[in-house]
Parts: structure tokens; C-alpha cells; sequence
């Protein structure tokens, strides 16, 4: 578990502000990670919150990262048709080595074509939507989050925040792990089945 791990945000208009800050409140605590934010434009990026960010990567100038996080919110609706983003999504997305989406990220994921193939799960209250982009991906309606090999997706917004924890989990140990939620004073679920907002699909 030795060396520097870069950990790649991408942030974009109308991004919802805890899809980010909840994951990356936890992933600060890891001392070998390293968090860069990036952006389709460096610069002031501003949430759904009205909250501004300051972004100072260009996605162009990213090559791959150790973990690839894409939140969710309002502006997934427009970047799903852009068509520069998602390309460049989809290059990062195979030249990073794990993928991570928190709520609506996951249209964003699906539309890239980076999760075919793969469990995958989203926002419920937006989930037909969400799932219209990945036919061929395996969604699950009822689900906190899901990891299908190299690939994580949470449910909507707070569920980042359980699904990111799972992760450090997996990757640095439960006892890394439980250091981080005490100093965060933090509860989480740890049952990523239990989905107290799953929809029935449609069908």
C-alpha cells in the first residue's frame, strides 16, 4: 500500500456539491492520496448550491488517474449530449484504474461507455432517466452502491458518502478505514444492498 495515489475530481456547471465534498471530505484523510480537481474549463466552477469552485486542472491535461471520481447534479443533463466531454470522459475512464460515480455521474459514466457490462446503480428519483444512456449496462434499482470490478456507483447524493467509504475499505483496510470515520466522528452504512429509496423498475 506504499506510493502516491492521485485521486481525479471532475467538476462542471451545476455539479451537486455533496456527490463531491462528502467523497472527498473522506479520501483527505488518506495520507498517500493525492486530490486534483479538474475541469472541462479550469477555473470557477460553480454548483447547483451556487457554491463556486475553484477547478485548476483541464480534463485536457489529464492523462488517467488512480481513481476517476465524477459526481452528479443538474449539469449531468447537458454534458450526457456533450460530445468533446464525454470522448474525453471515455479515454480517462480506460486510463484510470478505478472509476467512481456519485448519483447522476453515473449517466455521465454510462454514456461513455465505461460501464457496459458492469453492475451499476444511481439517484432513484432519477433513475429512468439515468438508466434511458446504458442499455447495456446491468442496472440494479435496488442498491446503496455498487462495485463491479474496477467500476463504483452510488445512489443519490449522501449515498457517495457510504459508497466512498467502502472504498478506502477495500483499497487501504477496515482498520485505516474505522480510524477515518472516528476522526470524522462518522457513521456509514456498510450494507451496500440495503436500499431504503429503491424503485420498482419499469417495465
Amino acid at each position: 500500500m506504499s506510493g502516491k495515489k492521485t485521486i481525479a475530481v471532475i467538476l462542471f456547471d451545476d455539479f451537486e456539491l455533496l456527490d463531491v465534498f462528502g467523497p472527498v471530505e473522506l479520501l483527505q484523510f488518506v495520507s498517500r492520496y493525492h486530490l486534483e480537481f479538474y475541469a472541462p474549463t479550469p477555473g470557477k466552477v460553480r454548483s447547483s448550491q451556487g457554491i463556486e469552485v475553484i477547478a485548476p486542472h483541464s480534463l485536457a491535461d489529464l492523462e488517467g488517474a488512480d481513481l476517476l471520481l465524477v459526481p452528479g447534479g443538474k449539469g449531468t443533463r447537458a454534458l450526457v449530449n456533450d460530445q468533446e466531454f464525454i470522448k474525453r470522459l471515455t479515454l480517462l475512464g480506460h486510463a484510470s484504474s478505478t472509476v467512481a460515480s456519485v448519483c447522476t455521474g453515473a449517466a455521465l459514466l454510462a454514456r461513455a461507455g465505461l460501464l457496459s457490462g458492469h453492475k451499476a446503480t444511481t439517484n432513484k428519483r432519477d433513475y429512468h432517466w439515468v438508466t434511458s444512456f446504458g442499455p447495456d449496462v446491468l442496472w440494479q434499482s435496488s442498491a446503496r452502491w455498487v462495485q463491479d470490478r474496477t467500476r463504483w456507483t452510488s445512489s443519490g447524493i449522501s449515498a457517495g458518502i457510504d459508497m466512498t467509504a467502502a472504498l478506502i475499505g477495500h483499497f487501504e483496510g477496515q482498520e485505516v478505514l474505522q480510524e477515518i470515520l472516528n476522526r470524522a466522528e462518522l457513521t456509514v452504512a456498510t450494507d451496500p444492498s440495503h436500499d431504503p429509496f429503491a424503485i420498482t423498475p419499469q417495465r
